[in-house]
């Protein structure tokens, strides 16, 4: 098989959340542990670096690896979901692993994935550490996919373990209180491993500074740390909370032998998107008129890009809008300014909520909007619609952002 091949069968054969949602999640680390062992512990054959988190774990984990990659490391970094290309998920210093790796990857395993019924992340999991240690990188960074404790990231044994902050979301499956779902995501604390907590409120607090006490771990909480103030080319207000919690990460890793000089850190933040290749985190794709995207997708990431959506200059606002159908809609659309005009859609994705079951939940307030029968054809119409002093925001998913760039 050749590239295409590869991944189209990647994709039909094997279950992957990104497409199948709850189904493609595996309630233990039964399967991740029988790759490990047939692949021969390639989870061992690197330093890591751990990152959950609700919001800001992509963005946290291209910024903790493009600082790193200033000080002269081989960075890894394994991330999900990818935008256009699979490869996007795992790369060194920024570079995407090659196609032909994949495909020769896939083609020696593909009899032991059939059998054994691996999942795609799981598959994809062991692809990454796989191709770290063969190329011998100094350190990784490895974003947790889904969760933690059953995530199949959690078989690595960190320098630091970082969770950002908790939310609601995949609530179907990780729970349906924050408290539930920061023991899913402490499950990524590992004994004697420090951890860094980027945001907690005083219920997710307690609940890790307890997980934290039985596995003899030092936790520290970023927002109560006096750092250095740092600037990221990448936009949006938010990134100053993943700066803050990135900035406690290093003062960690100073102490393991990985380290790193505040002039590594103030040119690392600065060059994340050219370090890394990261996208889709308030990127702005033109001007006049201006057009922004950003991959937020869930009630807290959403809310904080409205809000810097609203302190931009505009005389409108055309919002290409969909989601995906474990959202809870009825709580996102308060947040969704009534002076904007929405163009509804829905992403070309397994898991992609219909155009017209986001049209009723529209239908029930006072929101202007249209229903289209594709992404691309919603953001023709608003840039047709829209004057240059205008502003135009795609949204809502990460789908939809994939199909615009």
């Amino acid at each position: 098989m050749n590239y295409q091949e590869t991944t189209n069968w990647m994709f039909a054969q094997l279950p992957m959340y990104q497409t199948e949602g709850k189904k493609a999640y595996k309630a233990d680390l039964s399967n991740t542990l029988l790759l490990s062992e047939y692949l021969e512990h390639p989870e061992n054959g690197f330093k890591s670096i751990h990152v959950a988190g609700t919001n800001g774990k992509g963005s946290t984990s291209h910024m903790i690896a493009s600082v790193l990659q200033e000080a002269g490391y081989k960075v890894g970094l394994y991330t999900s979901p990818h935008l256009k290309d699979f490869r996007e998920r795992i790369r060194i210093n920024g570079e995407v692993m090659p196609e032909s790796h994949v495909v020769e990857f896939i083609a020696q395993h593909k009899a032991f994935f059939e059998s054994s019924q691996l999942s795609f992340f799981e598959m994809t999991v062991g692809l990454a550490f796989d191709y770290f240690t063969t190329e011998k990188v100094d350190i990784a960074v490895i974003e947790v996919g889904l969760g933690g404790r059953l995530d199949s990231t959690n078989i690595i044994t960190p320098l630091v373990s970082v969770i950002t902050n908790i939310s609601l979301d995949h609530t179907n499956i990780l729970g349906d209180s924050v408290e539930l779902i920061a023991n899913e995501k402490g499950g990524i604390i590992k004994p004697n491993v420090p951890v860094v907590i980027g945001e907690a409120s005083g219920k997710t607090k307690a609940i890790f500074k307890s997980i934290a006490h039985e596995n003899n771990a030092n936790i520290y909480f970023a927002e109560e740390e006096k750092t250095k103030a740092y600037s990221t080319d990448l936009l949006g207000d938010y990134q100053n909370k993943n700066i803050q919690t990135a900035s406690s990460v290093f003062e960690r890793l100073n102490d393991t032998g990985i380290t790193v000089s505040e002039e590594n850190i103030a040119k690392g933040l600065m060059r994340v998107e050219k370090n890394t290749g990261l996208f889709g985190r308030y990127s702005v794709l033109q001007h006049n008129p201006k057009v922004i995207c950003d991959t937020a997708h869930n009630y807290a990431g959403l809310k904080l890009v409205i809000n810097q959506l609203k302190t931009e200059e505009f005389s409108k606002l055309h919002i290409v809008f969909g989601v995906v159908d474990d959202k809870e809609v009825s709580k996102i659309i308060p947040l969704l300014p009534d002076f904007a005009t929405y163009y509804l859609c829905t992403p070309k994705n397994n898991r992609g909520l219909d155009k017209m079951v986001l049209k009723t939940y529209f239908s029930d307030s006072n929101l202007r909007f249209n229903t289209y029968n594709s992404v691309n054809e919603a953001y023709t119409s608003a840039k047709m619609k829209a004057d240059i002093s205008d502003l135009i925001f795609i949204g809502g998913s990460t789908f939809i952002v994939s199909e615009i760039i």
